[in-house]
C-alpha cells in the first residue's frame, strides 16, 4: 500500500476533520472538481495573453483609426503576423510533443506532485514572457525560447486533471458533470482576456505577469488540498468497483449494467482486444499502466484523436487570433480599441462554456458521443459563414454570432478532451485500469494539440492573403474532423436502434 504521507494532500494530513467519516464520497468529489476546475482555468488565463497582446506587439493598423501602433520589434515589420504566427507556433508544438510524454509519466508517478510542478513552472516562465517588457528584449529568439518551454511543462496540466478527475466520478455521468467542469478552458479564456486586456493600458508586460502569478497561487492550492484519488481518503476505489464487476460477473455482464453508452461507442471494436488477460494475469495487468503504442491501440482511441486534430486547430485559431481579427475588423465602421477587441472576443469563450455543457448532456441524454460531436461539428460551419458576412454590421450582430460560433466550435472539443477521453480510458477492454486515463488523455488532446499548433501558424500566413481564405481553412478543417467520427457514429445509431432506445414507440413508454 501506498504511504499515506507521500500521496495524500498536506492539509488533509493536517486537518483531520477533512478527511473521512467527517466528510463524505460526494464531499471530496465536489472539491476535486473544483480544485481541478480552477488549476485547468489559470493553465489557459495564461495562456491567452499572446493573443490579447498581438495588437499592441504586431503591425500598425493600416485602417482609418485615431490611434498610433509603433509595435514591438521583432513583431512589428511586414512579417510580424509571420512571427507572431511563429511564437504560437513554438508553444504548441511544444505542448503537443510534451503531452505525450507528460501523460506517460502521469500515469507512473503521483499526479498531485506532477500537476503542481507544470503549474509553477508555467506561471514562472509566463512571467519571464512579460520581464521582456521591462528589460525591453527585442530578440525572437528569447520569446521563441521562453513559449517552447512554457509549451512542455502546460502540457502536463490537461492528462493530470482529466485523470484525477476520472478517478472520482463513474462513467455514466461523466458527459454531463464534465460538460459543466470543461467550462474551465472557456472560463480560463475568459479570465485571461479580462485580466490582460485590463492592465494592457499600464504595460503589455503587466497582461503576462498577472496571469503567471495567477498560476503559481492556485498551485499552491492544489498542491495543499487535493486528492488524487478515493483510495487516498479510504473510499473504496470507483475504477476497483468496476474491475470487480467484470473479474465476477464478467465482461457481458458489465456491459448491460453500466456500458449501454460504451457499447454504443465501442462494443464493434472489443471484442478481440485484452480479452486473452481475463485469466491468470489479469488482477496484475489492470495495475499496471497501460503503454503508449498499447494504448494507442484501444478502440476509439485514433479516430476521436484525430478528429480532436482538426477541431483543435480550429478553436486555438480563435483562441490566439480572434482578438486581433476584431482589432483589425471595422464594427459598423468602427476599428474597435486593443481593450475593447481583447474583452469582446471573450463573447466566443461565454459560448463555448455553454457549449460544452449542452454537448455533454446531450451525449448522456442519446448515450452517443460521436452523434453528438457530428452534429455540433456540422452546425459550426453555417455559424462561421454568417460570422464572417455578417458580424462586421453592428456590434449586437457581432455578439451573437461570435457566442454562437464558440458554443458550436467549442462543444465537440470539451466533449472529446473531457467525456470521451475518460470514456476511452477506462473502458472494458482494460477493465476500467486508472492507469490508463492520463496516457489516453494525453494521446487525444496531445494530437489534438498539433493541430492547435498548425491552426494559429496558418491563420497568421493565409490573414495576409485576406481573412475569407482564413474562414474557408477553417471550415475545411470542420468537415476533415468529422470524417473521422463517421464510422463511429453508425456503430453508435446502429446499437441504439437495436436496442430501441431512439425508437418512437420506446419514447412514448411503450416495451420491446
Amino acid at each position: 500500500m501506498r504511504s499515506e504521507t507521500l500521496t495524500l494532500a498536506p492539509a488533509l494530513n493536517f486537518f483531520p476533520n477533512l478527511k473521512p467519516p467527517h466528510k463524505t464520497l460526494a464531499f471530496h468529489q465536489i472539491s476535486v472538481l473544483i480544485i481541478t476546475f480552477l488549476a485547468y482555468a489559470s493553465f489557459h488565463a495564461s495562456r491567452k495573453p499572446p493573443s490579447i497582446v498581438k495588437s499592441v506587439l504586431g503591425p500598425t493598423v493600416q485602417a482609418n483609426s485615431s490611434s498610433v501602433d509603433t509595435g514591438w520589434a521583432p513583431f512589428d515589420g511586414p512579417r510580424g503576423t509571420h512571427r507572431l504566427g511563429e511564437l504560437d507556433l513554438a508553444f504548441l508544438s511544444a505542448y503537443s510533443i510534451g503531452m505525450y510524454f507528460a501523460g506517460h509519466v502521469g500515469d507512473r508517478i503521483n499526479l498531485r506532485l506532477f500537476l503542481v510542478f507544470g503549474m509553477m513552472c508555467s506561471g514562472i516562465l509566463t512571467i519571464f514572457f512579460g520581464l521582456g517588457y521591462w528589460f525591453d528584449v527585442h530578440v525572437l529568439g528569447y520569446f521563441m525560447a521562453v513559449q517552447l518551454l512554457c509549451g512542455l511543462v502546460q502540457s502536463i496540466g490537461w492528462p493530470c486533471v482529466v485523470a484525477i478527475v476520472g478517478n472520482w466520478f463513474e462513467k455514466g455521468k461523466r458527459g454531463l458533470i464534465m460538460g459543466v467542469w470543461s467550462s474551465h478552458t472557456s472560463v480560463g479564456n475568459i479570465i485571461g482576456s479580462v485580466v490582460a486586456s485590463g492592465v494592457l493600458e499600464f504595460g503589455w508586460g503587466w497582461s503576462f505577469v498577472v496571469p503567471g502569478v495567477l498560476v503559481i497561487l492556485v498551485g499552491i492550492v492544489v498542491f495543499l488540498f487535493l486528492p488524487v484519488c478515493p483510495e487516498d481518503l479510504g473510499f473504496e476505489s470507483l475504477v476497483k468497483e468496476i474491475q470487480m464487476n467484470v473479474e465476477v460477473n464478467g465482461v457481458e455482464n458489465l456491459e448491460g449494467k453500466v456500458g449501454s453508452e460504451e457499447a454504443g461507442l465501442l462494443r464493434s471494436e472489443t471484442a478481440d482486444f485484452g480479452t486473452e488477460n481475463a485469466d491468470g494475469d489479469a488482477d496484475t495487468g489492470s495495475l499496471a499502466a497501460v503503454g503508449f503504442l498499447e494504448a494507442w491501440r484501444l478502440p476509439g482511441v485514433a479516430p476521436f484523436a484525430f478528429c480532436l486534430f482538426f477541431s483543435k486547430l480550429v478553436s486555438y485559431t480563435f483562441l490566439y487570433w480572434l482578438p486581433f481579427y476584431i482589432r483589425h475588423t471595422a464594427v459598423a465602421g468602427v476599428h474597435l480599441s486593443h481593450k475593447t477587441a481583447g474583452n469582446l472576443s471573450a463573447i466566443f469563450d461565454i459560448g463555448g462554456v455553454f457549449g460544452g455543457i449542452l454537448a455533454g448532456l446531450i451525449s448522456d441524454m442519446i448515450e452517443a458521443r460521436a452523434v453528438t460531436s457530428i452534429a455540433f461539428l456540422l452546425l459550426s460551419v453555417p455559424a462561421l459563414v454568417l460570422y464572417r458576412l455578417y458580424g462586421s454590421l453592428s456590434m449586437v450582430a457581432n455578439i451573437v454570432l461570435m457566442f454562437l460560433s464558440g458554443l458550436l466550435v467549442n462543444g465537440p472539443y470539451s466533449l472529446i478532451t473531457t467525456a470521451v477521453a475518460a470514456d476511452l480510458g477506462t473502458q472494458t477492454t482494460i477493465k476500467g485500469n486508472s492507469r490508463a486515463l492520463a496516457t489516453v488523455t494525453a494521446i487525444i488532446d496531445g494530437t489534438g494539440s498539433v493541430g492547435a499548433a498548425l491552426g494559429p501558424l496558418l491563420a497568421g500566413y493565409i490573414s495576409t492573403t485576406g481573412w475569407n481564405n482564413v474562414f474557408v481553412m477553417l471550415i475545411l478543417a470542420i468537415f476533415s474532423a468529422t470524417l473521422f467520427l463517421i464510422r463511429i457514429a453508425r456503430t453508435e445509431i446502429k446499437g441504439k436502434l437495436n436496442e430501441g432506445k431512439w425508437s418512437l414507440y420506446s419514447r412514448i413508454g411503450g416495451t420491446q
